[in-house]
């Protein structure tokens, strides 16, 4: 992919325009990270670009931006330039267009990302981000607070960038949060993905405590701030409910899912605790920690595929199945779904490790997660869909459509999820009879 960045950057050259690799694909190269993508810095304007290249796209032409497409891969080329005032502490008023290369550097948000690469590979640096990045520091360029005023995204990056490199942040940049850590003009959307950036880090803890401590967590799940320093009072639980719940983060796979699932199992434990000689309790909290999630994550607009799934994930991290009984089991993969169950498993470990140092039985998920296996791999019945009967079997056997023919089949179905063997076609229609007669 370099060699195609080159190739159009030769081909400004050519036409006796300027053109730099700069931004993240530069920060990544000296890191030793192979790019995603590379972004391209000319002194050529975008109706220049569009001319010298076959196939564009004006994807950010009011902001100097053009993709250009060089065998099916896309690459976007900027004009070199100038912000003035922010409009709305995300997008810049007014854009005009920069002579040098240091001009376009200079308007930047950290010094890691304000490096350029020309096309012999040198490094152009003129704000000391290789030095920060030698050192894992997150600075600005210039002036902390007049970075983060014109961009408040900016101050979720400082956090973002600092979780994925494992880097600190420059105090500086603390004392501009200080000063104004409103980010409540932010897009739910922009604020989700930076979000999830963070939480899908190393060392989600580390940062979540951050973002807590800066008055930011506040801001984005007021929830979870409720947990902070709320004592269980339970003989299971060394950690506080916020402690907890970064332990059992920290632990997780880092999946999207499963990290928000982490996030919200215990959220709703605040709400839900009561006291009995001096032992705490939080009977029901798993369901209001569900009604809290779905709640946040609607809010910040996560998909509806995304909610569900940590929802049901949340909801049932505390239900146990009696696996001495079949129809105990088959309720319990009716009620998470087949295709949660693992993530189910992972969580319930995950929780169990965060509760208390020397507690690490695990025997009983893993009961739970054999017996399911085997109603799975055996392919026994656990739906209305899964019996050798239908509707249509009833209605010929002289069941009157309607509400009744549902209630005779789930009727059915608990006969067969005691006793699969009597899933058959003509034991099932037998039983029916059996009904009718009564």
């Amino acid at each position: 992919m370099i060699n195609k960045a080159k190739e159009i950057m030769k081909t400004l050259i050519d036409n006796g325009y300027e053109a730099y690799l700069v931004g993240g694909c530069v920060r990544d190269s000296i890191l030793g990270v192979t790019p995603k993508d590379y972004d391209i810095a000319t002194n050529a304007v975008p109706s220049i670009i569009k001319k010298l290249f076959k196939k564009t796209i004006p994807t950010g032409e009011k902001y100097g931006t053009i993709t250009v497409m060089l065998d099916e891969e896309l690459f976007e080329v900027t004009t070199y330039r100038l912000e003035s005032e922010y409009i709305d502490e995300r997008r810049p008023n007014v854009v005009k267009f920069a002579k040098t290369l240091r001009e376009d550097l200079e308007r930047r948000d950290f010094t890691i990302n304000s490096m350029a690469m020309d096309i012999e590979e040198n490094i152009i640096d003129h704000f000391n981000g290789q030095q920060d990045l030698m050192h894992g520091i997150i600075s600005c360029v210039g002036s902390a607070y007049d970075r983060l005023a014109e961009d408040k995204l900016r101050i979720l990056r400082a956090f973002r960038f600092a979780s994925r490199y494992d880097f600190e942040i420059h105090r500086d940049i603390f004392y501009a949060i200080e000063e104004d850590n409103d980010i409540s003009n932010l897009s739910k959307e922009r604020i989700r993905e930076e979000f999830n950036k963070i939480i899908l880090s190393k060392k989600p803890s580390t940062w979540i405590s951050r973002l807590f401590e800066t008055g930011l967590l506040k801001q984005i799940i007021p929830e979870l701030c409720v947990c902070y320093n709320f004592h269980q009072h339970n003989p299971h639980h060394s950690k506080n409910v916020f402690d907890h719940i970064l332990t059992v983060v920290d632990s997780i796979q880092p999946k999207l899912e499963l990290r928000l699932a982490a996030l919200f199992h215990d959220i709703g434990k605040p709400q839900t605790f009561s006291i009995d000689n001096g032992i705490g309790h939080f009977f029901g909290h798993s369901k209001e920690s569900a009604r809290i999630c779905e709640e946040v994550m609607t809010e910040l607009k996560y998909s509806n595929k995304e909610i569900g799934h940590v929802r049901e994930l949340v909801y049932w991290h505390m239900n146990k199945c009696d696996t001495n009984k079949p129809r105990s089991i088959k309720k319990f993969i009716r009620g998470i779904g087949e295709d949660r169950l693992e993530d189910l498993y992972k969580l319930k470990i995950a929780d169990l490790q965060g509760s208390n140092a020397f507690y690490e039985d695990f025997r009983e998920i893993f009961k739970i997660k054999f017996a399911c296996e085997k109603v799975l791999f055996e392919k026994q019945p656990l739906s209305i869909r899964d019996l050798k009967i239908n509707g249509n079997d009833l209605i010929n056997a002289g069941i009157e459509q309607g509400k009744q023919i549902g209630i005779i089949l789930n009727k059915l179905l608990e006969s067969v999820l005691d006793d699969p063997e009597m899933n058959k076609r003509d034991i099932l229609l037998e039983e029916v009879g059996k009904m009718v007669r009564e």
